[in-house]
């Protein structure tokens, strides 16, 4: 771009950004200070998305310029016996015998992982809804399953939530359910079952689950123990701008504690199938700029992504330029969102992803579940769009 060209579209966007109100953001955001809850309730009020979103992006190019990571993964879902009654959920049945409940033997979860013995992959992840009947040695020995069956194989598994179930289910303390977790070969948490830290929400669509606090308490020591994790945020239902900006705020205070979080990730509610039906799902805006915001509030967390199952592959690809950077993985086998009405692909292949991110105008990156680089980008990086 020509001098007098940079110039005109830099002064456009500034006396765009002044009438909208966002000066001092986009002021605090170049000189690297931290937004404030009533930025970010400013920010999803913003009646311009796109500025929004080019601020967003803007902090994201500063991260990662145009690469987009991946990994190659699998989703396991063990049982969807639950003893949780959340209302958003159209996974979970209550107890077995139910319609359409189930419980894997250890040797049928394992044997997922070897009917993929050709395939690369380099993560399993696995979550389960809160079943009362199963020993604690279950999940000990499908995680020394899954080790013997392939030795380096990343295990993420078991939320916060599980965590702080099996600590109350077994007498054990929190820690001691990690370490001998770890022990097994558990090597980090997934994010999940943070929906809204609010308080007022949780007591209406979640009641019956650890808590926000608990849920955080459980973070903050798996980091200590050596662990990373990510955080979720369930987006579109009965919170309020406030409460998502205070969830941000939350998850982004224990990073400033631990440094253990590795990606926030923006799950949108589906109303398919469950006791919330009667809502609208979320827009495609608001999902973009809901990951806008998250890029721009979390200044701490490395990676914002955009998870393709519950976004849809389109909009996901579209939040690679509002702040996302990664589009998580393969996934496979994935119930949870699916039996809520999503119309996503239940897989997809590398190439798939790799084809995705790169007609976005990105580059794709494989990584690990750590992001260690595995497959580097397949061509020079690409000129960044905020100039």
């Amino acid at each position: 771009m020509r001098a007098p060209q940079r110039r005109g579209k830099i002064a456009f966007v500034q006396a765009r950004l002044a009438s909208l109100g966002l000066t001092e953001i986009s002021g605090k955001l170049e000189a690297g200070d931290r937004l404030s809850l009533d930025d970010g309730v400013r920010l999803f009020a913003c009646p311009d998305l796109h500025a929004v979103g080019w601020l967003a992006n803007r902090e994201r190019e500063k991260r990662h310029g145009a690469l987009t990571y991946y990994n190659f993964n699998l989703r396991l879902e063990a049982t969807n016996v639950c003893v949780a009654s959340c209302l958003f959920c159209s996974f979970a049945r209550l107890k077995p015998g139910d319609a359409d409940a189930y419980t894997m033997s250890l040797e049928q979860v394992l044997d997922k992982l070897r009917a993929r013995a050709n395939q690369p992959l380099t993560e399993v992840h696995v979550v389960n809804g809160l079943h009362p009947d199963l020993p604690f040695s279950y999940y000990t020995d499908l995680l020394r399953g899954l080790k013997t069956i392939r030795t380096g194989i990343h295990l993420k598994c078991f939320t916060a939530v599980e965590i702080a179930f099996f600590s109350e289910t077994y007498g054990m303390t929190d820690e001691a359910v990690l370490r001998g977790l770890m022990a097994a070969g558990l090597d980090s948490l997934p994010g999940g079952g943070a929906e809204i830290f609010a308080e007022r929400v949780r007591r209406k669509i979640c009641h019956d689950k650890a808590d926000a606090d608990r849920y955080l308490s459980i973070h903050r020591i798996a980091h200590r123990l050596g662990m990373r994790s990510n955080v979720t945020m369930l987006y579109g239902h009965i919170e309020t701008m406030e409460e998502r900006v205070d969830h941000m705020m939350r998850t982004r205070a224990l990073q400033d504690e631990t440094g253990g979080l590795q990606a926030f990730i923006p799950l949108a509610f589906h109303p398919d199938n469950n006791q919330m039906r009667k809502l609208p799902a979320p827009s495609a805006s608001d999902t973009l700029r809901v990951h806008a915001v998250s890029r721009l509030m979390l200044d701490n967390i490395p990676h914002i992504k955009a998870f393709w199952i519950a976004t849809g592959v389109e909009v996901a690809q579209m939040a690679l330029w509002y702040g996302a950077d990664d589009l998580d993985g393969t996934v496979q086998e994935e119930k949870i969102y699916h039996m809520a009405g999503s119309r996503t692909p239940e897989t997809l292949t590398t190439a798939d992803i790799r084809r995705l991110i790169r007609v976005a105008g990105r580059l794709p990156v494989e990584r690990d579940t750590l992001y260690n680089v595995i497959t580097p980008p397949e061509a020079p990086d690409l000129i960044t769009s905020v100039g």
